[in-house]
């Protein structure tokens, strides 16, 4: 089973400021984690620069100048009060966004079994026309519509466990009847959507919400009774996964309680559902986790069952 690792040094340099959760250092602690001995065999590939062409699948192109064309010679610019840019992020968006379309890419070809992007700025909450929740272009989107129009995929599911809703990817699959979205997610929580009797226009949503304080049995009964059934009904062609960790107990942003086993049970669950049906394609990209050691941890327990699957 080969993996692929993509990740970019330019991921780095998008720096929101000093306090922001959002902060280098959660890359940079994904990035020694994966340098254990255990992970020597990952297939290691930098991430490109996305095309404009590539995101306008998800956003607009005159959201997506306005976004370039906003990034500061120096210092920080806020598009809302929770999501900054500063000099770096323009490339650093560019080369998140690039890292899922050459991931699809490459598993499609055959390269790996699946891979792992490790970038940022993450992407979940980034809605069509609108920058939020630290999110700029909505990653795992554009490499759905990656498969889509370049890979005859027919059908391609997102599964986002982490602790927050994804919107924005709730969004986009709302907008294209192809896609599935599945979220497990704390209800009451930032963005305050996702509540479980939205399933979208197309019938194509099944959010999972989950109580504060609720821990391992409700998550892992969520997956268990709702999202892996109705993922295995969809059969997806391609099973990308929005791998966020901050649902984990000693993150500071929610109280989910979620242990680091969890992810990685969730991580075989699906993989399980993959090799049925899509040939064990799976791309997964890190979105949330905001604990820096919690993060490492449940990053490799993540990427140890990509490799075992």
């Amino acid at each position: 089973m080969t993996t692929l690792y993509f990740t970019h040094p330019a991921c780095i340099e998008h720096d929101p400021g000093a306090y922001h959760p959002e902060c280098p250092d959660r890359l940079r602690s994904v990035q020694k984690a994966l340098e254990a001995e255990e992970f020597a065999s990952l297939d290691r590939r930098e991430a490109p620069e996305a095309e404009p062409a590539w995101i306008e699948r998800v956003h607009g192109a005159a959201y997506i100048a306005r976004v370039l064309d906003s990034v500061p010679e120096s210092g920080h610019l806020h598009l809302d009060p929770d999501t900054v840019l500063s000099p770096g992020s323009g490339a650093a968006a560019l080369r998140a966004a690039g890292a899922l379309t050459a991931a699809v890419d490459a598993v499609y070809a055959g390269e790996g079994d699946n891979a792992f992007c490790a970038v940022r700025p993450p992407g979940h909450h980034a809605e069509r026309e609108r920058a939020m929740g630290f999110c700029l272009f909505n990653n795992v989107a554009v490499g759905a519509h990656q498969a889509l129009a370049e890979h005859g995929a027919e059908k391609v599911a997102v599964v986002d466990f982490d602790v927050h809703h994804g919107n924005g990817s709730q969004d986009a699959a709302a907008h294209e009847a192809r896609l599935f979205y599945a979220s497990s997610h704390q209800s009451p929580a930032y963005p305050g959507t996702g509540a479980e009797s939205d399933h979208g226009y197309n019938d194509n949503v099944l959010n999972v919400e989950l109580s504060p304080g609720s821990g391992s049995i409700p998550f892992r009964d969520g997956y268990e009774r709702k999202i892996l059934p109705a993922l295995s009904d969809f059969a997806p062609d391609l099973l990308m996964i929005s791998a966020g960790f901050d649902a984990h107990a000693r993150d500071p942003l929610c109280q989910l309680e979620v242990a680091t086993d969890d992810f990685a049970w969730v991580t075989r669950q699906l993989m399980a559902v993959a090799a049925e049906h899509c040939q064990g394609r799976v791309v997964s990209v890190l979105e949330g986790g905001y604990d820096l050691e919690a993060l490492a941890d449940s990053v490799a327990a993540h990427v140890r069952e990509l490799m075992r699957s």
